[in-house]
């Protein structure tokens, strides 16, 4: 499921499917309380198994979350908007939480990859409750009459023509249905090296310069600046805050900009 767009913690969403999402940013944890309360898509939540909230992916969703600041990484189902707090990319599960090494008062950079094959396995079992499709009455068939006729002058006798024998053929299908992911899911924890990244805020992206600079111009206060990226015949323009030393600092830039209209600024981990 999707749903409509949303306001939460001040900052509107607009929900879309994306089988092939990756972003990084931060984490925060969710209440322990509440438990059995419905999720977003109506599932149970369950401090202690390992769910997630996002605010714009499709519900349920599998996703791998990565903890840059230690290397632990685990899966876990997304099935609940969130989290409300601005700057924020996905809400932890208490026990998620713990098994990347999150304390429970925390957050954390992490790097989030949408498991495609058991998130559409998902995606199929559900009823499609949101568009359904038009409602089509059987075409009437009319009653065929059949006659035997004689064989022409001349024909031969089918019965009598030989046929070479028919061989059975072997076709290969490959398998489009993936199995369904377990619910919940093992705990399974595994370990790389940290990769911890710079927290940067981005107010905006362009399709034109002067766009972005006008942009640029209104933050001036908060050192913004115009870096281009892209490839191709039509570069774009996004609009930077940052580095920042700590996500106490980078935070209460967020908040400014947000009190100052710019709904479109993000916390980014890179």
């Amino acid at each position: 499921m999707l749903g409509q767009p949303y306001a939460m913690g001040g900052v509107w969403s607009y929900p879309k499917e994306d089988f092939g999402l990756e972003e990084s940013g931060i984490a925060a944890i969710l209440p322990r309380s509440g438990r059995g309360r419905r999720t977003t898509n109506g599932e149970a939540y369950d401090p202690d198994r390992l769910m997630g909230a996002h605010r714009t992916l499709q519900l349920p969703a599998i996703v791998t979350v990565l903890n840059l600041e230690n290397g632990r990484e685990i899966r876990l189902r997304v099935n609940d908007r969130g989290p409300a707090q601005p700057g924020r990319i996905l809400g932890l599960s208490p026990r998620a939480a713990a098994l990347l090494g999150i304390p429970a008062t925390g957050a954390a950079q992490i790097r989030l990859r949408v498991d495609a094959a058991p998130s559409q396995a998902l995606a199929r079992a559900l009823p499609n409750l949101e568009s359904p499709g038009p409602t089509l009455a059987p075409v009437p068939r009319a009653a065929v009459e059949s006659e035997a006729l004689a064989p022409l002058p001349g024909a031969r006798d089918s019965q009598r023509i030989r046929q070479a024998p028919v061989r059975p053929v072997a076709i290969l299908v490959a398998d489009s249905h993936p199995e369904m992911p377990p619910d919940p899911l093992p705990e399974q924890v595994t370990t790389t090296q940290p990769r911890p990244g710079r927290l940067l805020i981005e107010a905006g992206s362009f399709f034109r310069r002067d766009l972005a600079q006008r942009q640029a111009a209104r933050l001036a206060g908060l050192q913004a600046r115009v870096e281009p990226f892209g490839s191709g015949r039509q570069p774009q323009f996004r609009v930077r805050l940052g580095p920042y030393p700590s996500l106490a600092d980078a935070d209460l830039a967020l908040s400014i900009l947000l009190a100052a209209g710019t709904s479109e600024a993000r916390l980014l981990v890179e």
